[in-house]
C-alpha cells in the first residue's frame, strides 16, 4: 500500500493547485483524435510502470470484475508490456461501438470533457503515473484511462449510456441538477457495481484501475445499495478516500433505461 505520508502530500498538492495534473484545462483548440494522435517517446521506466500496474490488476480482477469488462479487455487486446498507442486503441473502439479516442493534455474542463462524450469521443491522457503513485494518484493517467475506461466502452449498452451522460451534461443549466448528474457519473462510470448471474462484480473504472479500491469494494466495509437514480443523485462522494458507499445495478439495460427516465424528468433528455 502507498505510504500515508506520500498520499497526504499528493492530496495536498492536488487541492492547493500546485500539481498541474489536477488543474482542469479549458481547450482553446481541437485536440487530436484517432489516427491524428502521435505516439510519445516513453522511457523504459514508464513502460515498466505500465507493466507493473497491468500485471497486478490482471491477477486481481478475475472473480471481481464484471464479465462485460473482461470481455472488452480481451477484445481490445491491450499490450501488457508497453504503453499502448492511443491511435491503435481508438481504431479498436471505433470498430466495436463507434467510439474514438482523443488525446487530452490533462484533466479537461468539465464542459469540454462532456462535449467529447456527446460525440462518442473519449478524452484520454497519454502519460503514466510515477512509481511512487502505483497504489494512488490524484490525477488522471493513461492506465486509469486506457485500462480502466476503454474496456467498458466496448460494451454497446454502456457505450450508449456513456454518450447520454455527455449529452445530458451539455443540456444542463441548473447547478443543483449538474451536481446530481456528477454524482450519478461518479457512482456509475467511476465506482459502479453490477449484479451478474455469477454474483456482485465491479464495472466502475475508478475501482478497476485501483489496486486498493478493487480489494475494498467487494468487502462488507463498503455499503452497497440498489441503484436508484434519485438516491444516487443525492449521495455525496469523497475523492480522497476509499469509497464507503456504492450502488449496484441489475444490468446495463436497467442502468441505461433508469438514466433515460431520470434525464427526462430533469429536463436533460
Amino acid at each position: 500500500m502507498t505510504n500515508p505520508s506520500v498520499r497526504a502530500a499528493d492530496e495536498a498538492k492536488a487541492q492547493d493547485g500546485s500539481d498541474p495534473r489536477c488543474v482542469p484545462i479549458k481547450l482553446g483548440a481541437p485536440i487530436p483524435v484517432g489516427d491524428e494522435i502521435a505516439y510519445p517517446r516513453y522511457s523504459e521506466e514508464e513502460h515498466e510502470v505500465w507493466r507493473t500496474l497491468y500485471a497486478r490488476q490482471e491477477k486481481l480482477l478475475p472473480g471481481r470484475a464484471a464479465g462485460e469488462f473482461l470481455t472488452g479487455l480481451g477484445a481490445l487486446d491491450l499490450d501488457r508490456e508497453r504503453i499502448p498507442a492511443l491511435a491503435d486503441v481508438s481504431r479498436k473502439l471505433h470498430a466495436g461501438t463507434g467510439w474514438r479516442i482523443a488525446r487530452t493534455p490533462g484533466l479537461l474542463d468539465a464542459r469540454d470533457f462532456f462535449a467529447h462524450l456527446a460525440q462518442r469521443i473519449f478524452p484520454c491522457t497519454d502519460y503514466v503515473r510515477g512509481r511512487s503513485e502505483l497504489d494512488y494518484t490524484p490525477a488522471p493517467d493513461c492506465f486509469h484511462d486506457i485500462f480502466g475506461h476503454t474496456p467498458m466502452i466496448m460494451h454497446p449498452r454502456f457505450a450508449n449510456f456513456y454518450q447520454k451522460i455527455g449529452r445530458a451534461a451539455l443540456n444542463c443549466r441548473d447547478a443543483i441538477v449538474e451536481e446530481s448528474l456528477t454524482r450519478i457519473y461518479w457512482f456509475t462510470v467511476e465506482f459502479g457495481l453490477v449484479r451478474n448471474p455469477e454474483g456482485l462484480r465491479i464495472y466502475g473504472n475508478g475501482i478497476i484501475s485501483s489496486y486498493a479500491e478493487t480489494q475494498f469494494s467487494l468487502t462488507s466495509q463498503a455499503r452497497k445499495r440498489p441503484f436508484i437514480a434519485d438516491e444516487v443523485a443525492r449521495q455525496p462522494y469523497d475523492i480522497w478516500h476509499l469509497q464507503g458507499d456504492l450502488f449496484v445495478v441489475g444490468s446495463f439495460e436497467v442502468l441505461e433505461s433508469s438514466f433515460d427516465d431520470w434525464s427526462a424528468r430533469n429536463g436533460l433528455a
